[in-house]
């Protein structure tokens, strides 16, 4: 690995875990750019952690009251915020379980689909098109429930396809049930803590049995932070733009970027 290729696609992968425009396929079309096919399993998992750990320090409050909510309902002595928190908490736990039975079944059959190119501009292509509905959406203030949390989970079960975006669907999916937009980026970052640590503990086991060797250890870190800091950055732009219900414009990048692979994909051959 190289130093400069492993700091790009870790910013990439910082910048488009959260971006509605899909990381894995962005990372399947960096890696194919830059003749980066072998980064390796410790440069992916660490690159994932560095995005955990940025949706950890930008929803930190938030994560801080959940952690506590639990431990003050069992003693009674919760507020109506702590009480809203463990509701949360229940949420997060229903919303995770599809991805949960997609990781665990499914892992094997779906891994194959990540050397497919024209899958991802094909998953990309529908990434483009949801995100280009999200103005057109109305906004009924619908509160989340268990129900709602598990269609969220299903959206982000999906996004094992490469190409389409985990938060572009769960956005989606919880805006067209009438839940306010706001609202459902926060639970969809908040409930990619789990996904992405799932992620990261399956293939520990993996990563114990073939570790990296040792002058490695420096690109694979530099790529981490680079991912740890554009994932920070991209969850704050992705809130500003949900504020201003701007999320169309990711729509058109989307579009723009399977179209045109696309094109090149079938006129190359």
């Amino acid at each position: 690995m190289e130093l400069i290729k492993a700091i790009i696609l870790g910013a990439l992968q910082g910048l488009t875990e959260f971006l509605p425009v899909s990381s894995s396929g962005h990372l399947v079309l960096g890696s194919e750019l830059l003749n980066f096919q072998e980064q390796g399993l410790a440069f992916d998992v660490f690159v994932h952690f560095g995005t955990l750990v940025s949706v950890c320090i930008v929803f930190r409050k938030e994560l801080a009251a959940m952690l506590a909510a639990p431990f003050a309902v069992m003693r009674g002595r919760a507020d109506d915020d702590l009480k809203h928190y463990f509701l949360w908490d229940i949420y997060i736990v229903v919303a995770t379980l599809p991805a949960v039975g997609v990781g665990l079944f499914l892992k094997d059959s779906v891994e194959g689909l990540f050397a497919n190119v024209l899958l991802v501009y094909c998953m990309l292509f529908l990434t483009g098109v949801i995100m280009t509905v999200t103005p057109y959406l109305r906004e009924r203030n619908v509160k989340l429930n268990c129900p709602r949390a598990l269609l969220i989970g299903c959206a982000q079960a999906m996004a094992i396809f490469p190409g389409l975006s985990r938060s572009g669907s769960t956005i989606f999916t919880g805006m067209l049930l009438g839940v306010n937009r706001e609202t459902v980026a926060r639970f969809s970052f908040i409930m990619s803590i789990p996904a992405i640590l799932g992620a990261v503990v399956l293939q520990s086991k993996d990563l114990l049995d073939n570790p990296p060797e040792l002058n490695s250890l420096f690109v694979i870190g530099a790529g981490t932070v680079a991912s740890a800091i554009a994932g920070y950055f991209a969850i704050t732009l992705l809130l500003n733009v949900i504020r201003r219900n701007k999320l169309q414009y990711f729509g058109y990048y989307c579009l723009l970027l399977a179209s045109s692979g696309l094109l090149y994909t079938l006129f190359s051959g």
